[in-house]
């Protein structure tokens, strides 16, 4: 049987040769990680090669993602339908193995790693899910959800801010099944780090509520699997297992020095390696013997069909909850969701509403039939309505709920909400004001590239929010959203769209979506049956004409409203005027040709858009010629009646311009 060392050494090997070959990559970090990695695979971790993606396995998060090739080997060691060849061609074009780490390239990834501390969060939010999982569907005698999450960050993840914010939410609901090792190397690119992060990171995570244990020799394995157990004995609150390896470990003129963080050791530099590990063999020959102790097929079959008895019995005494279990853990949605009723109902009852309160309408009304649904606000619950009359706050007491209090912790929540979604068993949103998006930004944008439904609810969308003034009034932000590839927004008009919006990223399974909802009351718009239809097409005729139309008004929000009433205006003075409301640009993008052109014809080039939000972004509707009504500049503090006649969002102004582009024809 071969040593630890030598079973951690073929880590070693395949990183340096991978990186090598690539010309590109990170060898420090898997080679000064391999004895941690070594212990916590084989040792510990509860996982099944042969099912990826086994409900109750550990789940295993490399933050720190740029030593992607740890991740790689372990999983192409342990059993993972992952080739040499595919280890070759790392970083290569359509690869198993990029350069970071990315949700559904290869299995066993559990999530897209490679931007700083955010894989911290998402092992946050993993252990979350299997907290409030096994709160919600555990038995007397029936534990069918009990795993763990491990995760690896290093420096960078510790200094980046979303690890303060992740950290802190950890200790705080007392996650007593996640355990992070930090790998102490004091490398980054720049050099040594004790020129710019001498935090005491012990006394730091026990200020969270963690258990810590300090001063770890990365390269024992008697030391490593002492932590682990420590951490394992510490159910009631995190544990963060501190690890003081040698970055880049066996290349003896590189290792523990910036040369063998962000590049190739180098051949001469990894030949002397090979001599200093004591590694005869040939680039990317594995011996195998070493296959054969880190092989995990037999184990995690074992392990796997050991759950699937007791779920078996589980599954005798409690049918009904074993079969939501498992509707949740494939993400369907319930039978019994009715998102149609709400839709006709709220057309046929024409209430004028806040799209926040509307949307706050449509959780109550859908929140019942959706068990999985795991809401959350930063701190502006109250604000954002999103703590519907069925919500309940989840804490350290009590997991069994369905609603996360984050605090001011929008960057997060955001990272929170992916690892939730990765994990399994919930439909998770979160909420913010959309000026405060910024703070979260890049999580948005790794949910969009995971591809999995997370729902966000950024309400206060406009100038229209009033006195609070332009620190809290978006204006470049909705066009980030938009220009955000496999992120849906929608900023709904009224009530009706609000409830389309969320039936679209309710069954919306393939990215996230983004609802950006009002603060003020937006009038209720009348739609027949077919109109009504239309608008879950992301865009539609709301107000139409006899024939061609001479003039096209587009609107979104709140300016739907004021492109109705100026459409009136228009009509009275004999234009020829349609009204289209476009809530979802990129759901309207997708619809076929024939039907767009139908909504936008060409042949009608007066047109004008109107919205407060930035205004470049739809001159791809209206042309180089046509007119478009936003913001050019921030906001400022006043009462919005006043910000939206001071910004030219009046019936008068539009009908001017209107006017003004007619005679233009």
């Amino acid at each position: 049987m071969p040593s630890r060392f030598e079973l951690a050494n073929a880590i070693r090997a395949l990183s340096m040769d991978a990186v090598q070959k690539a010309k590109s990559g990170h060898p420090g970090a898997p080679m000064g990680m391999a004895d941690i990695a070594q212990v916590l695979w084989n040792d510990y971790l509860q996982h099944n090669p042969d099912n990826p993606r086994w409900a109750n396995r550990d789940r295993f998060v490399l933050s720190n993602g740029h030593g992607s090739m740890l991740l790689y080997s372990l999983l192409h060691l342990s059993g993972y339908d992952i080739s040499l060849e595919d280890l070759q061609r790392f970083r290569q074009l359509h690869s198993k193995t990029p350069g970071h780490p990315e949700f559904g390239y290869a299995p066993g990834v559990e999530t897209t790693t490679g931007p700083l501390g955010q894989g911290l969060a998402n092992a946050v939010g993993m252990a979350i899910a299997e907290r409030t999982l096994a709160a919600q569907f555990n038995r007397p005698g029936h534990e069918i959800v009990d795993h763990r999450t491990y995760c690896f960050v290093g420096d960078g993840c510790l200094m980046e801010g979303i690890s303060h914010e992740v950290a802190s939410f950890a200790g705080t609901q007392g996650l007593g099944k996640l355990t992070v090792f930090y790998d102490d190397n004091g490398i980054s690119i720049d050099g040594e780090v004790e020129g710019w992060f001498t935090d005491d990171t012990t006394k730091r995570f026990e200020a969270y509520g963690w258990h810590v244990v300090p001063k770890v020799d990365g390269h024992d394995p008697e030391e490593i699997k002492a932590a682990i157990e420590l951490a394992r004995n510490h159910d009631e609150r995190p544990s963060l297992i501190i690890c003081k390896t040698v970055i880049g470990f066996g290349a003896p003129n590189k290792q523990g020095t910036e040369s063998c963080h962000g590049a190739p050791l180098g051949e001469d530099e990894v030949a002397a390696a090979r001599k200093q590990l004591d590694w005869p063999h040939a680039p990317f020959h594995i011996p195998e013997p070493i296959y054969q102790g880190w092989d995990a097929t037999e184990q995690g079959q074992e392990r796997e069909s050991e759950w699937q008895t007791r779920f078996e019995r589980y599954a005798s005494d409690y049918p009904e909850e074993a079969r939501e279990f498992k509707r949740r853990m494939v993400c369907d949605l319930p039978i019994e969701l009715n998102c149609e009723t709400l839709i006709e109902q709220l057309q046929e009852k024409g209430e004028s509403l806040a799209t926040r309160k509307a949307s706050l309408l449509c959780l109550n009304e859908l929140g019942p039939q959706l068990p999985e649904l795991l809401g959350g606000s930063a701190d502006l619950a109250p604000s954002n309505l999103t703590f519907w009359k069925g919500a309940k706050a989840i804490s350290r007491e009590d997991a069994s709920g369905n609603y996360l209090h984050y605090g001011v912790r929008e960057f997060g929540m955001g990272g929170i909400i992916n690892g939730i979604v990765l994990h399994g068993g919930f439909m998770p949103y979160g909420a913010t004001f959309l000026t405060f998006m910024e703070y979260m930004h890049n999580a948005v944008r790794m949910a969009a590239l995971i591809g999995k439904r997370a729902i966000y609810v950024f309400t206060h969308d406009s100038i229209g929010l009033g006195e609070d003034g332009p620190t809290h009034q978006p204006i470049e932000q909705l066009s980030a959203l938009r220009s955000t590839p496999n992120l849906s927004t929608w900023r709904p008009c009224d009530a009706v769209e609000t409830a389309v919006a969320w039936r679209a990223a309710l069954t919306r399974n393939a990215g996230p979506t983004a609802l950006v909802l009002s603060r003020q009351t937006l009038d209720h718009q009348a739609r027949d049956k077919q109109v009504l239809g239309n608008v879950r097409r992301g865009g539609y005729v709301l107000k139409d004409v006899e024939g061609a139309p001479e003039l096209i008004l587009i609107a979104t929000g709140s300016e739907v409203g004021l492109a109705m009433q100026a459409a009136e205006t228009l009509e009275a003075s004999g234009k020829v005027v349609r009204v289209v409301s476009l809530p979802s640009t990129d759901v309207f993008d997708a619809q076929d040709p024939e039907y767009r052109e139908s909504v936008l014809p060409r042949a009608v080039t007066a047109r004008i858009a109107i919205e407060a939000s930035h205004r470049d972004y739809w001159y791809k509707y209206v042309g180089l010629d046509g007119t478009v009504i936003g913001m050019k500049t921030f906001g400022e503090s006043a009462p919005a009646e006043d910000l939206f006649r001071h910004f030219g969002f009046t019936v008068d102004n539009i009908v001017a311009q209107a006017n003004t582009l007619l005679e233009s024809k």
